[in-house]
């Protein structure tokens, strides 16, 4: 988040500042979105909703899963939220109680950590890499308890990952569910960069079973992170209990926002055009980041994400960062943030911005490296 605020104060000051740093889509959200927004301004007619969301959009993302998963869903199980942040907040509180041990993915999403911490639990962090296909897997759990002496209360996976891009496989995710059951733990799959799946298979946890709770956005493949606006697919007896806890902390999801979420969901010929732009900036990013003695830590095979061993140039990611956006103006996340223990070694680059901005980016970068 420095990084953030630095290259954000220099492009307040006219700096030609570009951002590899944040997971923010160039594209604006889908025509029928704004459309749908633009009429519901109009009305005037805006207010609370259920706690769960408009049934309509239930519905449209039941329907959804019907057609991209041939996964039949009750739209009762579904909680729309405010952004995915909404739904994990929501997930732990339901689930855990302070002092539970939650697994997470190291290197991974940094809010995960953070907001578990924050609510009073411990958070295990079990390393992934390519000699674990940087996946999760029961056998790394139970180690983890061994080490421990306790067992967990929770685990939860994002595929495809941030910051490295990973995608579990339908297997890894079956097992690690299986494993989840047997054991009374509750699973969560964080799947918010469905539909930005490059290589391997796009399995939603849903296909293999009803144990998981499943966290999805509009922010990342429907280009609407402003818009504050996910949900969840809950087991049906935890639709109850989320909606009531839904009601106290949140009242209702934005009104406006969930109306332009069901249009959007008409919007994917659009969708799937800004899509293979992403897949032109990773083409892009997979020829050149190499040639600059900056190989890849993790195969990019999913989300708009490349996690990047700098360790030829650096010892110390945040100064490179640092030193980076000051020389030329281009901004990268450090690694820290998604790896305490060694993530001083790498950094991501996003790619979700537009060819043009990415080619000016690389252009800078490699005049710089080689000045060094």
């Amino acid at each position: 988040m420095d990084i953030l605020a630095e290259a954000t104060r220099l492009k307040g000051e006219g700096g030609d500042v570009i951002s590899m740093a944040v997971g923010q889509p160039a594209h604006p959200a889908p025509a029928a979105a704004l459309a749908a927004a633009a009429r519901a301004l109009e009305s005037g007619r805006l207010g609370y909703t259920d706690a769960l969301g408009l049934r309509s959009l239930r519905e449209a993302i039941a329907a959804r899963y019907r057609h991209v998963y041939d996964v039949d869903l009750d739209p009762r199980r579904i909680a729309v939220t405010t952004g995915s942040s909404a739904g994990f907040n929501l997930a732990f509180l339901q689930l855990f109680h302070p002092g539970d041990l939650v697994v997470i993915t190291r290197p991974g999403y940094p809010a995960y950590r953070n907001i578990l911490s924050a609510l009073g639990l411990k958070v295990v962090e079990i390393a992934v890499d390519g000699s674990t296909g940087h996946a999760l897997t029961p056998e790394a759990i139970e180690a983890a308890e061994r080490d421990l002496g306790a067992r967990v209360a929770g685990v939860l996976i994002a595929s495809p990952a941030n910051p490295t891009g990973a995608v579990h496989s339908r297997e890894a995710i079956a097992r690690l569910d299986a494993w989840c059951a047997d054991r009374h733990v509750a699973f969560i799959s964080d799947e918010i960069y469905h539909g930005l799946t490059w290589s391997g298979e796009e399995t939603t946890a849903l296909s293999v079973s009803d144990n998981a709770i499943v966290i999805n956005s509009f922010s990342k493949y429907f280009c609407m992170t402003g818009w504050r606006i996910g949900w969840m697919v809950l087991p049906e007896d935890l639709a109850r209990p989320v909606e009531c806890l839904a009601q106290s902390l949140y009242i209702s999801p934005p009104e406006l926002s969930q109306i332009a979420a069901e249009a959007a969901l008409t919007g994917i010929a659009e969708m799937e055009e800004v899509r293979e732009g992403y897949r032109q900036n990773r083409t892009l990013l997979a020829e050149r980041l190499p040639a600059l003695a900056l190989p890849f830590a993790a195969p990019m095979d999913g989300a708009f994400y490349a996690w990047v061993d700098v360790s030829g140039h650096t010892n110390d990611s945040m100064a490179f960062a640092r030193q980076m956006l000051n020389d030329i103006h281009v901004a990268a996340t450090p690694g820290r943030d998604f790896d305490p223990v060694d993530g001083a070694r790498f950094m991501r680059f996003s790619y979700a911005g537009s060819h043009d901005d990415m080619t000016r980016a690389l252009d800078r970068m490699q005049g710089w490296l080689c000045s060094r």
